[in-house]
């Protein structure tokens, strides 16, 4: 487990960023998953396996992450009595890029499927397997979320 740590953290709050938009979020993240396994020492995954098997766990950490954000966020607009969305410090330098707040307006798994496809590099196959959905669901996915990121940034295809 220490040597899957060594080799793939970076990459996993990395990628745990891209989902989340806030780097305190994504650190949390990959340092609850890593403690799961600590404790379940799950001693059938080999390497190939084990990180497929994180990337997982991290991406449905990100899920429940972005459910209690959106919680916390209705929570506070009700209790201070505002109608707006008031993000706080870290919400909002992540909002300040265009592509981020257009990439968290995308469903789970539009999300998931183009970030594992374009910034972890992921091929389709593999990404069908983490997502546990056909390659044929990854592509239209894929699709899809680029041409809804295309029309959110204003660069539709013409």
């Amino acid at each position: 487990m220490a040597e899957l740590f060594r080799a793939h953290h970076l990459e996993l709050v990395r990628l745990a960023v891209v989902m989340t938009g806030d780097l305190a979020t994504a650190e949390d993240v990959v340092q609850d998953v890593f403690e799961r396994l600590h404790r379940r020492r799950p001693s059938h995954l080999s390497q190939e396996l084990g990180i497929a098997y994180v990337r997982t766990s991290v991406l449905n950490g990100c899920r429940s992450a972005h459910r209690r954000m959106a919680v916390r966020r209705r929570y506070a607009r009700s209790v201070a009595g505002q109608d707006q969305h008031s993000p706080d410090a870290a919400s909002a330098a992540a909002d300040r890029s265009v592509l981020v707040a257009a990439l968290r307006t995308l469903p789970d798994r539009q999300r998931s499927a183009l970030v594992l496809r374009y910034y972890c590099d992921l091929d389709v196959a593999e990404i069908a397997q983490m997502l546990r959905i056909g390659p044929s669901s990854v592509r239209s996915s894929i699709s899809r979320a680029l041409a809804t990121l295309a029309r959110l940034v204003g660069e539709e295809e013409r």
